[in-house]
């Protein structure tokens, strides 16, 4: 509280040290402390813990901006590349394919198929193809892009839905996602978010969000998960922030957290991202 002419003018303060320094952010209440104050106060704090971390994660950008930049062109494809063999095994890992991580890199670098499904192969090699082309060509999330994307990965192995949303109700586990006859409405709300959000919501909390809500929507027969990743770090690299892989060895966490809430996620989210990219901070 301060008192200035005699008025009373309240406030709440939160300090903390850094560097060696006490730091103390406030927020100015108002002539009467408000009778939802202890919901003010938890904001609050979560506002200060937001800021102190997407000044770590602007760090990250920063580091990873200026080292990829500093890349000749040769060796930026060789590092895409490379990226792309990761996500693309992980995330078809994740969905049950048989691939392994070197059989995906030989498959993809010297064109060597291995003795796996055809399935897996095909599919595979369709969403390396997306991710690089994603990596390359600067288009705006929208849901024809979403279906396009649905559309290559799955055109030669699951024809029947691929490109299309889903005209029937699914289970995953124990969660039951919307009725179909409500997912091109809430893919058109998702949409509108992002929109709205991008220039609002830090790049990395923005990605989480949109991922969780995609895969609670779940509006294709099979691939949610592939094309929600896609989605994900698409909002992540044309933002210049390093992308993150979800790796399969871990893949029970991510489970966890997208049926924990979209706030829980988006804090398994962070926890991940900061995890993966602690190098870099390090480099900063």
């Amino acid at each position: 509280m301060r008192i200035i002419k005699r008025k009373s003018y309240y406030y709440l303060q939160h300090s903390f040290r850094k560097e060696g320094k006490v730091v103390t952010r406030e927020k100015y209440l108002g002539k009467i402390i408000p009778k939802n104050i202890e919901e003010i106060r938890y904001a609050f704090l979560e506002e200060c813990k937001k800021a102190d971390l997407y000044k770590i994660l602007e760090k990250i950008k920063k580091v990873f901006s200026k080292e990829w930049k500093s890349y000749p062109r040769s060796i930026k494809e060789k590092v895409k590349e490379d990226i792309a063999i990761a996500f693309t095994y992980n995330t078809n890992a994740i969905e049950g394919s048989a691939i392994t991580l070197e059989e995906t890199a030989e498959l993809i670098k010297h064109k060597m198929a291995p003795n796996k499904p055809v399935s897996d192969i095909e599919e595979t090699q369709a969403h390396m193809k997306v991710f690089l082309d994603m990596l390359e060509k600067k288009e705006p999330l929208s849901i024809p892009l979403i279906l396009r994307w649905h559309k290559e990965v799955f055109s030669r192995t699951k024809g029947d839905i691929a490109g299309r949303f889903r005209t029937y109700l699914v289970r995953v586990c124990r969660y039951i996602p919307p009725d179909w006859q409500d997912v091109k409405k809430l893919m058109n709300e998702l949409i509108k978010f992002y929109r709205s959000s991008k220039n609002k919501i830090h790049p990395i909390e923005l990605a989480a969000r949109i991922h969780h809500r995609f895969e609670s929507i779940h509006p294709f027969g099979d691939g949610n998960g592939r094309i929600g990743r896609l989605i994900m770090n698409h909002i992540l690299w044309w933002q210049g922030y390093p992308m993150l892989i979800v790796e399969y060895k871990k893949r029970s966490f991510y489970y966890r957290a997208l049926q924990k809430g979209e706030e829980a996620f988006f804090r398994y989210f962070i926890r991940r991202y900061l995890a993966a990219h602690k190098g870099l901070l390090k480099r900063s």
